[in-house]
C-alpha cells in the first residue's frame, strides 16, 4: 500500500462508504469513490491503479447491495443474470481498450445525455413508479442484454462515470420496471461490470488490494445500508436521488471540461 497519512485513509474510508450508499440506491458512487481516491492517493501513484482499485471496492459495494435487494425486491435474477454476464464481457472489453479514446471529447456527449435523462424523468413524474404488469417480451430482454449489458458494460469500463444511474434508467425503460426493482437488478448487472473491468485491471497488477481492501469493508456498509433504505422509502426516493446524483454527475463532468 502507498504510503498514506491515517487522516487521509479515514477520509477514504468515509468516502467509500457514502459511495456504496449513493450507488446502492440509483447507482453513480463512482462520482465520489473515484475522485477521492485521485487526490488522495500520492501524486506518484498512476491513474490507472486508481482506477483499479475503485473497481475492487465497487464490487463489494454492489455484491452487498445485490443480495439485500435480492431477498426482498421482486427481481428476475435470471434476467438479471443474463444481463450482468454481457455486462461482465463489455466491461473486460472497455478496460482494455481505456485510454484509446479521449475523455475530453466524451464528456460532452455524455452531459447532453444526463441533461435529457434529466429532463425526461422530470417531465414524466410516473416514470419508474409502476411495477411491471406482466411477463417481460424476449425482444425486450435481448435489447436489455444488448444495451444494458454490452452498451453500458463496455461504458464503465472504458470510463465509468454514471454506470449505475444509466443501468435504472435503461432497465427501467427496457423492461418497465419501477425504479426499485430497476435499482435492485442494476446491482447485479453492475456486479458483472465490475468484475470484468477489475479482472482487467488485476491481470495488469493495477489493484492496490491493502487499500482496497479496508475501503471496500465500509463500502459493504454503506450499500447494504443504501439498498435498505431504497426499499424501505419506496420509488418516490429513488427518483429524488436519481436526479440528485444526474445533476452532480453533470456539474462534475462541466468542471473538469472547462473548469
Amino acid at each position: 500500500m502507498p504510503d498514506i497519512s491515517t487522516t487521509m485513509i479515514i477520509v477514504l474510508c468515509a468516502a467509500a462508504a457514502a459511495a456504496g450508499w449513493i450507488d446502492a440506491v440509483v447507482g453513480g458512487g463512482g462520482l465520489l469513490l473515484l475522485p477521492a481516491l485521485m487526490l488522495g492517493l500520492p501524486a506518484d501513484v498512476p491513474l490507472t491503479h486508481a482506477l483499479g482499485t475503485n473497481k475492487a471496492v465497487a464490487i463489494v459495494g454492489t455484491t452487498g447491495a445485490a443480495v439485500t435487494y435480492a431477498r426482498k425486491a421482486p427481481v428476475d435474477v435470471r434476467i438479471a443474470t443474463r444481463i450482468g454476464l454481457a455486462a461482465m464481457a463489455g466491461a473486460a472489453g472497455g478496460a482494455v481498450l481505456a485510454g484509446v479514446f479521449s475523455k475530453d471529447t466524451m464528456r460532452p456527449v455524455i452531459m447532453v445525455v444526463l441533461l435529457l435523462v434529466a429532463a425526461f424523468v422530470i417531465f414524466r413524474p410516473g416514470f419508474g413508479s409502476a411495477p411491471a404488469t406482466g411477463p417481460v417480451s424476449r425482444r425486450r430482454i435481448v435489447a436489455a442484454i444488448g444495451l444494458a449489458g454490452l452498451g453500458i458494460g463496455f461504458y464503465d469500463g472504458l470510463i465509468g462515470p454514471g454506470t449505475g444511474t444509466f443501468l435504472v434508467l435503461a432497465l427501467t425503460a427496457l423492461l418497465h420496471l419501477d425504479l426499485v426493482t430497476a435499482s435492485a437488478t442494476a446491482k447485479i448487472v453492475n456486479v458483472g461490470t465490475n468484475a470484468g473491468a477489475l479482472a482487467v485491471f488485476a491481470s495488469k497488477g493495477e489493484v492496490m488490494w491493502q487499500l482496497a481492501g479496508l475501503m471496500a469493508v465500509f463500502n459493504l456498509i454503506g450499500g447494504m445500508a443504501g439498498a435498505r433504505m431504497a426499499l424501505k422509502k419506496g420509488s418516490g426516493f429513488v427518483r429524488v436521488v436519481l436526479l440528485t446524483v444526474v445533476s452532480a454527475l453533470v456539474v462534475k463532468l462541466g468542471l473538469e471540461q472547462w473548469g
